[in-house]
C-alpha cells in the first residue's frame, strides 16, 4: 500500500466528519461550483462532483437542491478559496484550506489559533512544498481487479489504487482531476465521492503530551466556519 492509503487510513481514524460540519463545508462547495460554472449540474462538471459528495454525506435531496437555488441568487456573497500555512508547536506544518466571503475575518481567526496554541502562522509556500496534492475518486466496487484497474487508468494520472470496504479509491494529481472524472463517467463507473487531498510526503512521530499540544491547534481550525479542510504531517 502506498502513501495515499496511510494517509487516509490515519484520517479515518479521527473525530473529523462531524455531519454538520460536513454539511457546511459542503454548501460552500455548492456555491463555488455554481458560481464557476452555473446551476446545471450535467454542464457542471465540478457541482456534479460536489453532488456525489453531498449523497455520500447523507445530505438531504432538499438541502442539496435549496442550496443550490440560494447559489444562484445574486444575493449569494461569492467564496474565495485561500490556503494558508503554518507550524503548529514541535515542528508539525499545518495546511489550512479556507472558503471565506471576508477574507480579513479568515486570516484573523487564523493567527490567534496559532499564536494561541504556541504555533506560527507562515508565509505563502512555507510547508506547501512538504504536501503532494493529490486528486482521489471513490468508485463502487463492481468486481473490478485493482491491480487491472490501476494498469488502465495510469495513462490518466492515476497513481495509487486500493480497494476499502464501501469502494475501490483512486488517487491522482490535481491537475488530472477533470482527465479522470470523464472517464469514470464515459466508463459508466459509478463515482460515489471525490475530492482532493494534501498528502505529506514525510510524517513526524511526536510523544502523547506533544501529540496533544498539536491537537489543539486542529481542533480550533476545524472548528472555524470558514476552514474547509486541515492537514498536517504528524503521524
Amino acid at each position: 500500500m502506498g502513501r495515499a492509503f496511510e494517509f487516509r487510513k490515519a484520517r479515518k481514524m479521527k473525530r473529523w466528519d462531524k455531519m454538520a460540519k460536513a454539511f457546511t463545508r459542503i454548501g460552500k462547495d455548492i456555491v463555488i461550483a455554481v458560481k464557476e460554472g452555473g446551476p446545471d449540474p450535467t454542464s457542471n462538471a465540478r457541482l456534479r462532483a460536489v453532488i456525489q459528495n453531498a449523497k455520500a454525506a447523507n445530505m438531504p435531496k432538499d438541502n442539496v437542491e435549496r442550496a443550490i437555488k440560494k447559489a444562484s441568487s445574486k444575493e449569494q456573497k461569492d467564496f474565495k478559496e485561500i490556503v494558508y500555512e503554518g507550524y503548529a508547536p514541535h515542528g508539525i506544518a499545518i495546511l489550512v484550506e479556507t472558503a471565506t466571503d471576508n477574507h480579513t475575518r479568515t486570516v484573523a481567526d487564523v493567527r490567534s489559533y496559532f499564536n494561541k496554541c504556541k504555533g506560527s502562522l507562515g508565509t505563502a509556500g512555507s510547508v506547501e512544498f512538504m504536501f503532494e496534492h493529490k486528486c482521489h475518486f471513490k468508485i463502487e466496487n463492481a468486481n473490478h481487479d485493482v491491480e487491472e484497474l490501476e494498469l488502465e487508468m495510469i495513462d490518466l494520472g492515476v497513481d495509487e489504487v486500493f480497494a476499502e470496504e464501501d469502494g475501490i479509491m483512486l488517487y491522482g494529481g490535481f491537475a488530472d482531476f477533470g482527465k479522470i472524472q470523464s472517464y469514470l463517467e464515459e466508463n459508466d463507473m459509478t463515482v460515489i465521492s471525490s475530492g482532493f487531498e494534501r498528502i505529506p510526503m514525510d510524517t513526524k512521530e511526536l510523544s502523547e503530551e506533544q501529540v496533544a499540544d498539536v491537537e489543539k491547534l486542529l481542533e480550533k481550525l476545524e472548528d472555524n466556519d470558514d476552514v474547509q479542510n486541515v492537514y498536517h504531517n504528524m503521524a
